[in-house]
């Protein structure tokens, strides 16, 4: 559950508590909406089990779920503790588990104010996205795991600080076992877990699952197991499975892999995924002197940004209606479904002006005198609701679209298979749905577009970018600029074969079909 709002009112759930009459021993749905929110997604009851056996050794054994939600993790262990804000949640987590001590508030205050400690924990953490975690409660968060040592951003998702959080109320030698999202082995903000983990646990070892432990999540979600706290360790064990199977320890067969290995693929464990063989001559052949990185030869950026598409982007039957000038109006990409072919030229943009497409955006200096029919278009109904969103509030004026750049060429953000490189032969500017390629003095397009389906750079597509769900790539600018350009030193057969293999492999994991 989501732990943003209130802070702990101190309310105790005793054992032996009774539920209310009519209450079932399963929580209703919530509105998907709410519960993408809150991060409200309960566990299927076979990786419950296993998580708890994994962490409890004896009866005595005292375990903490930090976000207990329905309970259902209590249920499974005697002598159990659980932290919870929401009032319906408590009641079913009641009447799975009468035997546990639940305390309803936030839990970050909570765990900052407890004496209490424990042998180990074991749960699913609210994966609540930065956007919804925020406020006071990011801020009280953050700090708190400051204070322990772990240094997130501001762009950290909840579950994150949750697991620090935790692990600071275990005894010396405690165990944790949790669900994580996939976005472990990839996103920035997992490295400082990451990194806290592996300096205050003897054994921290993650199991990458391929199947969905959600089936109605597009996210991936893993498993983490942590075993030694008070210790530290220099490698990370890594588990790979098909699907999940009910286990009463953790995997036994696992990749060891030292902090050294991890950070030579910009500290992801995703690279891991693939066969060590293809891993090493990927490894190999992206270090070689002859191969370059794409950040090397070409600028990768993000383009404009109006705050609100539909006014600023104009159908031409729009723009003759209203009288605005061609002086004020430029072609432009305004998503990644525009990007097809190898270039968008003039005849590619004649024909979206023939099919009425909105693709004039509405470009304004500051220095323009504006005639009266940009002025009344600017004044209308649909111009007095976009001056009202966030980026034309904060903008002076509120009509001038800043950073409005033609690149050199376009590299489609998300994908279904690899990242589209489009020339920009026909000079438009593009929205912040596609990257913006600037080449660097000394390269050409053709040269650079002549390397890009080779089977080492779309390898290097998959390994650098991350999955977004539902089988496609996203590729951030960061991301992009480390994809490893081929070199002019020719790759055997059987190793563009073995990188072939290596881009399957990894698209199986992103569920690319």
């Amino acid at each position: 559950m989501d732990y943003c709002a209130k802070p702990c009112k101190g309310v105790v759930f005793r054992p032996g508590g009774r539920a209310a009459p009519g209450v079932q021993l399963r929580w209703s749905d919530m509105e998907a909406t709410k519960r993408k929110t809150t991060g409200a997604f309960y566990t299927p009851e076979d990786v419950v089990a296993s998580l708890v056996k994994w962490v409890v050794r004896t009866s005595d054994d005292r375990m903490l779920d930090p976000a207990c939600g329905d309970g259902r993790f209590l249920a499974h262990h005697r002598n159990c503790v659980g932290v919870e804000q929401d009032n319906k949640a408590i009641r079913t987590a009641i009447s799975r588990a009468p035997w546990a001590v639940i305390h309803t508030g936030n839990f970050f205050t909570w765990a900052q104010n407890t004496g209490e400690r424990y042998e180990c924990a074991a749960g699913n953490p609210p994966f609540i996205r930065y956007q919804h975690f925020n406020g006071n409660t990011r801020k009280h968060a953050l700090g708190y795991c400051r204070q322990l040592g772990a240094h997130f951003s501001a762009l950290t998702s909840s579950w994150a600080p949750f697991l620090v959080a935790a692990a600071s109320l275990l005894k010396h030698g405690g165990r944790m076992a949790f669900v994580v999202p996939a976005e472990i082995g990839h996103a920035p903000y997992a490295v400082p877990l990451l990194k806290y983990l592996i300096e205050n646990f003897a054994i921290v070892h993650l199991i990458a699952v391929q199947q969905k432990i959600f089936s109605y999540l597009s996210e991936d979600c893993w498993l983490l197991y942590l075993d030694g706290f008070g210790a530290q360790t220099q490698s990370i064990r890594f588990s790979k499975r098909v699907c999940f199977v009910e286990s009463s320890t953790p995997p036994e067969d696992y990749e060891l892999i030292n902090v050294g290995d991890w950070r030579l693929f910009n500290f992801r464990l995703r690279p891991f995924l693939l066969p060590e063989g293809v891993r090493s001559l990927y490894r190999d052949l992206a270090d070689s002197p002859s191969n370059l990185l794409l950040g090397c030869v070409a600028e990768i950026g993000i383009g404009y940004v109006t705050g609100a598409n539909d006014f600023f982007h104009l159908r031409p039957s729009q723009a003759k209606k209203a009288g605005i000038p061609d002086k004020f109006l430029y072609p432009a990409i305004r998503n990644g479904r525009m990007l097809s072919g190898d270039a968008i030229t003039h005849s590619t943009v004649c024909t979206w002006l023939e099919h009425d497409y909105p693709v004039l955006l509405l470009k304004i200096e500051k220095e323009h005198a504006l005639p009266e029919t940009v002025r009344t278009y600017l004044d209308g109904p649909v111009g007095r609701v976009a001056r009202e969103s966030y980026k034309c509030r904060v903008r002076n004026p509120w009509y001038v679209v800043p950073d409005v750049k033609v690149p050199d060429a376009f590299l489609s953000y998300m994908n279904s298979q690899e990242p589209r490189l489009l020339a920009n032969l026909a000079r438009c500017a593009c929205t912040n749905s596609v990257h913006a390629v600037r080449l660097k003095k000394d390269v050409t397009f053709a040269a650079l577009q002549e390397k890009w389906n080779d089977p080492l750079t779309r390898l290097s597509c998959e390994i650098e970018g991350h999955p977004l769900g539902g089988g496609l790539l996203k590729v951030e600018p960061g991301e992009a600029k480390r994809i490893v350009i081929s070199g002019n030193t020719p790759i055997q057969p059987h190793e563009n074969i073995q990188l072939e293999e290596g881009i399957g492999f990894m698209r199986q994991w992103r569920h690319h079909a």
